[in-house]
């Protein structure tokens, strides 16, 4: 008895796009809560939330886990060079390629208090 390889071959390409269909609506679901915490379902959370996890979350990716720098300049000994107000501007603000908004504004004086003490 000769079987069609068709059949299987349509089976795999049914099964997959039916794969692919599902995780992109999941994916959608997804997106949707993020776009919920931007615009605030994650506040509490960064309220709550240390210099060190802050520090975490948003920064170490340019001034690295050391503080030594990379994409973006090293942070110790930067309380010798910089006030606390002024960090708190620079972190809330940007500066130069750092872009604004990765702290948010009440957490600027306890982040600048913060980073002004790294050594």
């Amino acid at each position: 008895m000769n079987r069609n390889p068709l059949i299987p071959f349509l089976l795999i390409v049914v099964i997959g796009i039916g794969l692919m269909l599902t995780l992109s609506f999941n994916g959608l679901n997804n997106a949707e809560e993020i776009a919920a915490e931007k615009e605030g379902g994650g506040a509490e959370e960064q309220a709550a939330a240390t210099p060190e996890d802050i520090y975490k979350q948003s920064c170490i990716g340019c001034h690295g886990d050391q503080y030594q720098g990379g994409v973006g300049p090293a942070l110790k000994g930067v309380g010798d060079k910089l006030s606390e107000e002024e960090i708190a501007d620079i972190v809330v603000n940007g500066k130069g390629s750092m872009p604004s908004g990765l702290v948010p504004a009440e957490k600027a004086a306890e982040m600048a208090k913060w980073v002004s003490e790294i050594k």
